[in-house]
Order: structure tokens, then sequence, then C-alpha cells
């Protein structure tokens, strides 16, 4: 069999190590011929596909991003564009199709699959909030980043008497902010689940400096005041959804109006998307990569892997999309008790 591999959406870490683990099981472990579609399921639609074999995959575990490259082609956007996957798809002779992505990949996936392709997806995110598993490999790896940065920022905040807006990635769900700004010490955290009161903010963190001359404050991108909307930038991904930012300045100007205290913002942005993958990631990915062979070869396909508990299970993709796993309740209890 020959089998293709691709990375859509968002890059993230731990890319690198599934597309390494999918073609040493698939040619090691199973005889299998690997190529890679270029840029997601753009390279499908143009013929951009390119042979995998175990060289190419050498000494890429540790390296942030994807050698494949990505992008947010979508590939049911048409019936043109649909068929030209398919014709390429059976002119290198693509038994199935291992789609590594988020919820819209794995969409689209879902949809390519009806029209006859064996498709087994791998569900990647950073921002964790795919229901259907316990987590998803890369959102460790952005948590660590942020929490670096709150170490840093610290120093700086303290120094200059300051309040620090830290605004990291997290469209629907806080957990990058929830679980980084516990790690970090953040003296407030606002995240989309719990929609914020900018009096009871504001007189928070006036309390506060009333004790301490710092603040350091984390707000995911869809963060929203409880009495108006999350801040968008105008403009919408190939998927048609929204493209979040900017939060972080609004709040950065109220709350300097309201407390007169000198308040500064740094968005983190794609820099939680770059860099090196922790330990964890690796590992998880790298058991994604064989788990989703291990289902090519016992043809399981229009299903996606997911991680329950210790174990790794294939489940319909029909059955795992369109369902937000929210940040844990019970965490941001936790971190409320160090707020101010």
């Amino acid at each position: 069999m020959r089998l293709a591999i691709l990375t859509s959406g968002g890059d993230c870490p731990g890319l690198n190590a599934v597309i390494r683990a999918v073609v040493r099981t698939a040619i090691n472990k199973y005889g299998y011929e690997c190529v890679g579609s270029r840029n997601g399921w753009r390279g499908l639609a143009t013929g951009d596909v390119i042979p995998l074999p175990l060289s190419s995959v050498s000494g890429i575990l540790y390296r942030g991003g994807t050698i494949l490259g990505t992008s947010r082609f979508n590939p049911c956007e048409n019936n043109e564009t649909t068929a030209h996957i398919l014709e390429h798809i059976n002119l290198h002779a693509i038994g199935a199709v291992i789609c590594v992505g988020g919820d819209g990949t794995l969409r689209a996936s879902h949809e390519m699959a009806l029209k006859g392709i064996h498709i087994v997806g791998v569900p990647k995110t950073i921002d964790n909030d795919i229901a259907s598993t316990d987590v998803t490999f890369g959102f460790y790896t952005a948590v660590q980043v942020v929490t670096d940065a709150l170490d840093r920022l610290h120093t700086t905040a303290e120094s200059h008497h300051r309040i620090m807006l830290v605004e990291v990635m997290g469209r629907d769900t806080g957990w990058i902010a929830l679980m980084a700004g516990l790690a970090g010490g953040a003296d407030m955290i606002l995240i989309p689940e719990k929609p914020f009161n900018y009096d009871k903010l504001c007189d928070a963190l006036k309390k506060r400096h009333k004790t301490k001359n710092f603040s350091i404050v984390v707000v995911a991108e869809g963060a929203k005041p409880d009495d108006g909307d999350t801040v968008t930038l105008g403009k919408l991904d190939s998927f048609g959804r929204p493209r979040f930012g900017g939060i972080g300045y609004l709040l950065s100007d109220e709350i300097e109006k309201r407390t007169g205290i000198e308040t500064r913002v740094t968005v983190l942005g794609h820099t939680q998307r770059g860099g090196t993958p922790v330990a964890f990631d690796r590992i998880l990915a790298t058991r994604f990569g064989v788990a989703a062979v291990d289902a090519v070869a016992a043809g399981q396909f229009d299903h996606f892997i997911a991680l329950r508990g210790e174990q790794l299970i294939p489940i319909p993709i029909a059955d795992g999309i369109g369902k937000t796993k929210m940040a844990d309740s019970e965490i941001y209890e936790i971190a409320e008790i160090f707020f101010g």
C-alpha cells in the first residue's frame, strides 16, 4: 500500500514527531510506501506529493513546525477542488491518507471520507479543545512557552511597577491561559468560559497595588467582558471562522483609564506554536503516529485517534467533531485562590 500523510491548519510542536512515527511504522512494521502531501490538502489538490523514505524523517523528532508545510486549504471548498484531489489520489495510487489537524481539518476529512477516500485522522491543536481526546500534542509545549514568558515579565513588571497584560491563544477555550497562568503565578486569568466584569477586575487590581506594586494578567484572545463581545480582526479564515486578537490592547486602555496604573501589553501570538516540543508532546505525538498507521492496517477508516486515559483508541470522526472541551472549572477555582 502507498500511504500519504498531510499536516493541515495551524502548525504545532510535535507535527514532525507524528510524521516520523507514521513513516517508520508504515515502512518498518507494515512494509508500506509513504508519500507526503505538501502544504496540507493543497498538495493533493495540485499534485504536490513527495516520497517519504526513512531517510526523510531522520533527525526531525525534536524539530518544531512540519517538514511537509501546512495551510488552511479547504478540500471541500468546491467540486472542482475535490475532483482534483480524487484525481491525484488515483494518479499516485494512494491507498489511504493520514490527516493531522484540528477540528476544521477533521471535519473536512470526514467529508472527504464520505467521497470514498480511506482516511485516518490525528487530532492536533495547541488549544487542547477537542472534546473527544483527553489532550492533544503541542498543548504542553505552548503552556511551557507562555510560562517562560510570564517568568520573564514578572521581573520587568515589578521593576516598573506596572500591570502587564499577556494575551495568549485561545479562541473558544482558555486552556493555555489557565494552565500557564497557574504555573506562572498570574494575578488574574481571563478566559472565554468566564466573562469578566471591568469594575470587579479593576477593583481587584487597585486593591492588589496597595500591597504589591505590580500585577500580571493573562488573557485568552477569546475572553470577553460580561457586557460585550469577543474582539476579532474582522477577517475570516478559509473555513469561515473569525480571526481573533486585540483583547489585550482593549483591556490595557480600559484598565489604565480606570485604575491610573501604567499598563503594558505583550501578545505572544505565534511564538506559542513554534520551537522544540517538550518531551511529553514528542512522546504523545509519536504514539499518535503509530496508532494512526495501526488503524490504517486494521481498515478503521473515517476514524481519528483519541487519547482516553492512557489508551489511544480510534473513534468515528463524525462522533468527535464539533464538540468543544472547555477549560476545567475545578482548575480555574484553584487558580482563583491565588488571584489578587
